[in-house]
């Protein structure tokens, strides 16, 4: 008997396969050249049978896992620990309390968010996250010239207020810009 995340069935032939991606380049004369080779996602698929009081309960567990994507930890003769990525199972008259199944698992690989709140002070303070205000509409000089005339008299009137100095910029101590 094997289970599946706690759950047993009943497995006949377990298939897992070790595949690898070998990108060929073309050569003039001879065959193509092979200079490495890249590991593919292990993949497993098992063959056997749900049976006993709680097997429509475990099919629809599987069924579930698969929808949602649930990682799930198969132990029979070989351990894998992967997404269900094929279900299949038949319903006939020769298994009385319960059904065929075969499954395909996949392995996967979950990348992990670094931590910030680990970082040294002065570290954390440059990895902020920047916060985007989008794109902003810069006024055009046809709507200042739209102004009515009575408020271009005034502005004729006024002095005009002089520009204020531009003030130094100061970067936070440990900056490397600092």
């Amino acid at each position: 008997m094997a289970t599946i995340d706690g759950r047993y069935v009943m497995v006949e032939s377990e298939d897992p396969s070790y595949e690898v991606e070998t990108p060929e380049q073309p050569v003039e004369k001879g065959i193509n050249l092979i200079d490495h080779v890249e590991a593919k996602a292990v993949t497993m698929s098992i063959s056997g049978f749900i049976v006993g009081e709680e097997a429509a309960q475990t099919r629809q567990y599987l069924i579930d896992a698969q929808k949602l994507g649930s990682i799930v930890t198969y132990d029979g003769r070989n351990s894998f620990i992967g997404l269900i990525t094929g279900f299949k199972s038949g319903h006939t008259n020769q298994v009385a309390n319960g059904c065929t199944f075969s499954l395909t698992f996949k392995e996967v690989r979950i990348a992990e968010s670094s931590f910030v709140e680990t970082l040294p002070l002065p570290i954390r303070a440059q990895a902020a996250p920047v916060i985007s205000s989008g794109r902003k509409q810069k006024k055009e000089k046809s709507e200042a010239k739209k102004k009515t005339t009575k408020s271009k008299a005034k502005a004729k009137g006024k002095e005009k207020k002089k520009d204020k100095p531009v003030e130094k910029v100061t970067f936070k101590p440990g900056s490397p810009w600092a």
